[in-house]
């Protein structure tokens, strides 16, 4: 994103990625221009973030097959993914960590799509967090690395999961 006008300082780094992933997963700001969504109206609707997206879909929807996969499958993908990412980044852990094993189980009843859905939202928050700790810190590829792969991720499956709505019923 562009540094805010009329102020000295320039806008951190770190700011500009999550001003991205905040896009992805929150949805653009209504009525504001927005950088790669569709734009959300000035009344909210047509958001096409992340939870939004989900928040849109029943368990039963979200749990469809969808050539191999399922919405619920890449909405627990995501999650895990970016709690990785503060694992990784916060923590020191460098796994194994069960990728493969991250898109199940696939179907989920009501209650554990409200869990999901609330599991992708507690994950963002805490991404979004640790991301800020680190803005006193000095800027480093690493962390500046880890947070736009996450974007790009995020986005991927964001992207995913738009395309999968086209077959769910």
């Amino acid at each position: 994103m562009t540094d805010t006008p009329g102020t000295a300082e320039p806008q951190h780094p770190i700011d500009g990625i999550l001003d991205i992933l905040k896009e992805a997963v929150e949805g653009g700001t209504p009525g504001q221009p927005t950088s790669f969504l569709d734009g959300t109206r000035a009344d909210g609707s047509g958001n096409h973030g992340l939870l939004a997206t989900l928040d849109g879909l029943s368990a039963a929807q979200a749990s469809q097959d969808v050539h191999g996969t399922s919405v619920a499958g890449q909405a627990r993908h995501t999650a895990f993914h970016m709690e990785v990412i503060v694992a990784w980044e916060r923590d020191g852990q460098r796994g194994p960590f069960d990728w493969k094993g991250s898109f199940h189980p696939a179907q989920v009843s009501d209650s554990e799509w409200t869990e999901l859905r609330a599991r992708v939202r507690s994950a963002y928050d805490a991404l979004v967090t640790f991301a800020r700790s680190q803005k006193d810190q000095p800027v480093t590829g690493d962390l500046t690395g880890g947070l736009s792969g996450g974007v790009a991720h995020v986005t991927y499956h964001l992207g995913a999961i738009r395309q999968q709505l086209k077959a769910v019923e």
